[in-house]
């Protein structure tokens, strides 16, 4: 089973020994974040929110959250690149989902570890 693990870019850019493969799971660049610096193993920006839902939630996230996980399960549910993203995410025992958000609490990381959890286990 994979241990998926969850870490904002900023509080450790470059990474660490038990951080596993770790993949970016936003759509756009972190900002002010070097790509010499930041360390990932995957950019998967292809399962991020799409540009509108990312938008429409950011605009109001305390009280747009489960809206939000509600509709990005499901553009995850119809979304080819899950899939892929999931055979590879098998192939290690450790994975850490990185995003860039200032929230902790309400992040596309948090709704996207809990699909998958579902989905490998």
């Amino acid at each position: 089973m994979t241990d998926i693990k969850l870490q904002r870019v900023y509080d450790n850019p470059t990474g660490s020994d038990d951080d596993g493969w770790r993949i970016y799971v936003d759509r756009l660049w972190p900002r002010g974040e070097s790509k010499v610096k930041f360390h990932y193993d995957c950019w998967a920006k292809d399962i991020a929110p799409s540009t509108e839902l990312r938008e429409w939630f950011h605009a109001d996230p305390q009280n747009r959250w489960q809206d939000f996980t509600r509709k990005y399960i499901s553009e995850l549910q119809a979304n080819p690149a899950v899939d892929d993203l999931i055979a590879r995410i098998r192939r290690h025992q450790c994975v850490t989902l990185l995003y860039s958000s200032h929230d902790y609490q309400h992040n596309n990381a948090i709704v996207l570890a809990e699909y998958l959890h579902k989905k490998i286990d």
